[in-house]
């Protein structure tokens, strides 16, 4: 059973990465009004909003993307170590 809880997080950080992902690449190549990139950003932009009133863009470069991947990877680890524990 914990097993089944330890892959059920890795494939949502998986995931999630991916979308972090879809949606960084999709802002330099889509229009902001394309559909599949407003349905990309619906599921990304309310994580990265808190970050971004932290880390605001400096410049041309927003770094809001990577501190979410790296947030992420660190939760993902915790509750894997979390479920790891009571094994």
């Amino acid at each position: 059973m914990i097993a089944l809880l330890i892959t059920l997080v890795n494939v949502l950080v998986q995931a999630l990465v991916l979308l972090i992902l879809v949606q960084v690449v999709l802002s330099y190549v889509l229009s902001p009004f394309h559909p599949f990139r407003q349905q990309v950003d619906r599921l990304v932009e309310p994580l990265l909003t808190p970050i971004r009133r932290v880390i605001p863009p400096v410049g041309m470069f927003d770094f809001s993307p990577l501190v979410l991947l790296i947030l992420v990877q660190i939760v993902g680890n915790i509750v894997k170590r979390i479920l790891v524990a009571f094994y």
